[in-house]
C-alpha cells in the first residue's frame, strides 16, 4: 500500500468546537445558575415579604391565615396605630437624629486617625494597631459599664448626645483601618506638592486627602448608618430614664404588653423601620462597593 493510499484511508479525526459552541455555552451558563439560586433567594427574602404582608393583615387573619402572602383584607390601622399610639413618629426622628449624630462622629475621629496612622514614619504605628485591632474581640457587654460611668460623669446620660457617644466609640476600628489603608496608597507627591504650594498638614488633609477618600466616606457612612440605625442595646441603656428618647429599637417593646402582643403592629413597626434603611443601602450599595474594593487593593 503506497503512501497516498495509506493517508486516503486514514479517518480524519473530529473537528473541534467551534468558537459559537463556546460561546453559545458561555451565555447560558448564567442563565442555568440563576435557576439554581432563585429558589434560596426567595427562601432568604420569603420572612420580609411576610412581615411586610402581615402589617396589612387584621390580627386574627394574621393568626389564621397562616403562609398566605396576600391579605383578605387589606388595612393600614396597624400602621396607624403603630405611628400614634406607640410612637414610631416621634422614635423615626429620635433615630435619624441619633444616627446622623453616630456617623459624624465616626467620619470626624476615623479618618483622623486613619490619616495619622498612615503615615509610615509614625512612632508606635505597629503598637496602636496592634492594640485598635485587640480591642475589636472584647464583648461590648463588658465596656457598658465605664463607658456607662464616663458619660454620666460628663452629664450626657439620658440623652441622644450621649448614647451616640458611647455607640460611636467601639465601632471605630473599622473605619480607622480603611481609611488607613486608603490614605496609605496615595502617593506623597500629592502631599509634598500641597506643601510646596503653602499648605500646612490640616490644610493638606482637608484640601486634599479627604475629597480623595469619598469612596471609603461613603463606604464608613453607610456601615455606620446602618448599624446606628437598628442599634437595640447601647439606645435602651442610656434613654432608661427618658423614654420619649427611644429609638425604634427599643420602641419595638411597645407592642409587648402583660396581657399579649399586638403582632400586626409589631409588623407594622418593623416595616417603619426596616424599609427606609433597605431603601438607603439600594442606593448607595454602588459607594458601599467600591469603597470597600479601595481600602482593600490599597
Amino acid at each position: 500500500m503506497s503512501t497516498t493510499e495509506l493517508v486516503r484511508d486514514t479517518p480524519a479525526p473530529p473537528a473541534p468546537a467551534g468558537p459559537d459552541r463556546r460561546n453559545r455555552w458561555y451565555r447560558i451558563r448564567p442563565n442555568l445558575w440563576h435557576l439554581f439560586l432563585i429558589p434560596f433567594c426567595l427562601l432568604w427574602v420569603y420572612p420580609f415579604i411576610w412581615m411586610i404582608s402581615a402589617a396589612f393583615k387584621s390580627p386574627s387573619e394574621m393568626l389564621l391565615g397562616g403562609l398566605s402572602l396576600i391579605p383578605d383584607d387589606w388595612t393600614f390601622d396597624n400602621f396607624d396605630r403603630a405611628w400614634t399610639t406607640a410612637k414610631f413618629g416621634d422614635y423615626t426622628i429620635n433615630t435619624i437624629t441619633f444616627s446622623i449624630t453616630v456617623v459624624l462622629l465616626v467620619l470626624l475621629t476615623s479618618a483622623t486617625a486613619g490619616y495619622a496612622l498612615s503615615r509610615p514614619d509614625l512612632p508606635g504605628k505597629k503598637v496602636i494597631v496592634g492594640i485598635l485591632i485587640a480591642t475589636m474581640f472584647i464583648p461590648h457587654g463588658y465596656t457598658i459599664i465605664p463607658v456607662f460611668l464616663l458619660i454620666n460623669d460628663l452629664g450626657l446620660n439620658n440623652g441622644l448626645l450621649g448614647a451616640a457617644l458611647a455607640q460611636a466609640g467601639p465601632v471605630l476600628v473599622v473605619p480607622i483601618l480603611l481609611f488607613m489603608g486608603f490614605f496609605a496608597g496615595i502617593p506623597r507627591d500629592l502631599e509634598d506638592a500641597a506643601r510646596v504650594d503653602g499648605a500646612g498638614y490640616v490644610r493638606t488633609f482637608l484640601r486634599v486627602m479627604l475629597p480623595l477618600s469619598r469612596p471609603v466616606i461613603g463606604t464608613v457612612t453607610l456601615l455606620n448608618f446602618i448599624t446606628a440605625w437598628n442599634s437595640f442595646f447601647i439606645p435602651l441603656v442610656f434613654t432608661l430614664g427618658a423614654p420619649e428618647l427611644r429609638t425604634l429599637g427599643v420602641g419595638m417593646f411597645s407592642f409587648f404588653g402583660q396581657e399579649g402582643t399586638d403582632w400586626t403592629g409589631l409588623a407594622a413597626g418593623a416595616c417603619i423601620s426596616t424599609v427606609p434603611i433597605v431603601i438607603v443601602f439600594l442606593f448607595l450599595q454602588r459607594t458601599f462597593v467600591e469603597g470597600i474594593a479601595g481600602a482593600v487593593k490599597t
